[in-house]
């Protein structure tokens, strides 16, 4: 197990990340929340759509917190991960596909499919990152983690450059409008999710056997688990740190675009940031990868943490396109980095062979912290009537996140992990 899998598995696994950062990209961070507010939704308020837009992505970010735990559990017991991404990888590409059929003015439509491909892009990542472990040894965690963030940001990039031209030269592509354009985005993401996931599915394989597990066997591996994390205390630790913390990266990814609206940025600059920062976390988050070897993986993710406190002040005062451009950069420069290497070092602090429950547990608590987040922003948009106070309020989830982190000791979690 800790030689891993041999090249191509791992080549296979991290183009999963060049896959599925598509959705990402182009719909989740980028073209949804445009095409959302102008299009689907323009008989509807600014700080109307942004409460809308937040609420289904915490609805969804709530289903998966109550569905990752058991997606973990059984993607180990069943031995079938590979099944279960499969499934879950489905369901993202048919509502993102599905999106381009969506009519004008069908926002509630628009949300329903935007919603179920959250839930898709969601629970097939808590089975690609419950993979890791076996893919690859845990000399290569670092490396290999922060590679397919990189992968990830580079494919999502490419496809985003693409959807940005269309959309800003339809008649190039011979598409009558931008409109047109846009629903093109949503189909091409589809499509490009599916092409890519086949390597992960056809050589990448399951070492656990097959076995049949029942919903009260479930519900008391879960109650286990969350035992025996209890007596790892620095995973614990760091799970708790974790929350805060991803919350924050969370929603500034998420709600970017819809803040860059919202406070009178043009839409084109704002997709034109958000391609700069795809192509600025590609080399990012490799050298991430090599500082944590240097530092240390808790000093890297602290010092991404102070970065991103930062982004999010000076967001607050921000006023042109130029600072958004400058803002974008810097968190390129950060995202791919902190993501990749969280997932690195929990895969340190848990026992090996038992992958796809704690991960499950990881991926609930990311997801919880996606329910508070993009309410706390949508919520203080509506209840103040300023977006701005509602971006600056993320800074508390980054400080409790750090606070917590620099308890966490990572040499001896992982002698407590090798206990178990």
């Amino acid at each position: 197990m800790d030689q891993g899998q041999g090249s191509r598995a791992v080549w296979s696994w991290v183009f999963y990340d060049w896959a599925n950062s598509v959705f990402a990209t182009s719909v989740m961070v980028g073209f949804f929340p445009v095409f959302f507010k102008q299009y689907w939704a323009q008989n509807l308020g600014v700080t109307e759509s942004t409460f809308w837009l937040g609420m289904v992505s915490s609805l969804s970010a709530l289903l998966m917190v109550f569905a990752a735990p058991l997606i973990g559990l059984l993607s180990d017991a069943a031995g079938r991960k590979r099944r279960l991404l499969a499934v879950f990888a489905g369901v993202g590409v048919l509502t993102s596909s599905g999106l381009f059929l969506v009519a004008q003015g069908q926002w509630s439509l628009a949300l329903l499919l935007y919603g179920l491909g959250l839930v898709g892009f969601s629970g097939a990542n808590i089975v690609y990152d419950a993979l890791l472990p076996e893919v690859v040894g845990r000399r290569d965690l670092e490396r290999v983690s922060a590679l397919g963030y990189a992968l990830g940001y580079l494919g999502g990039g490419l496809l985003l450059a693409v959807n940005v031209a269309m959309v800003l030269s339809p008649d190039r592509f011979g598409l009558e409008n931008a409109t047109e354009a846009v629903r093109w985005v949503f189909l091409l993401v589809g499509l490009w999710w599916a092409t890519f996931t086949l390597p992960v599915l056809l050589w990448v394989r399951d070492d656990v056997p097959a076995t049949t597990v029942t919903a009260r066997v479930a519900w008391s591996e879960l109650h286990r688990t969350w035992r025996e994390l209890r007596a790892l205390p620095n995973a614990f630790t760091f799970l708790i740190a974790y929350w805060f913390y991803i919350d924050g990266v969370d929603t500034v990814a998420r709600m970017a675009v819809d803040y860059g609206l919202a406070i009178g940025l043009d839409s084109g600059d704002l997709l034109r940031a958000l391609l700069l920062t795809q192509f600025v976390g590609f080399p990012s988050a490799i050298a991430f990868g090599q500082l944590a070897e240097r530092w240390g993986n808790r000093r890297t993710i602290e010092l991404a943490i102070l970065v991103f406190i930062l982004v999010v002040f000076w967001a607050w005062r921000m006023q042109t396109a130029t600072e958004f451009y400058v803002l974008a950069v810097v968190i390129g420069m950060v995202l791919g980095g902190i993501q990749s290497l969280s997932r690195a070092l929990f895969a340190r602090l848990i026992p090996a062979g038992q992958s796809g429950r704690f991960f499950g547990l990881y991926n609930m608590l990311g997801k919880f912290a996606v329910v508070l987040g993009p309410l706390l922003v949508g919520g203080m948009a509506v209840v103040t009537g300023s977006s701005r106070v509602g971006i600056l309020a993320v800074s508390v989830l980054f400080l409790c996140g750090a606070i917590l982190l620099s308890r966490v000791n990572v040499s001896e979690g992982e002698c407590q992990a090798a206990r178990l």
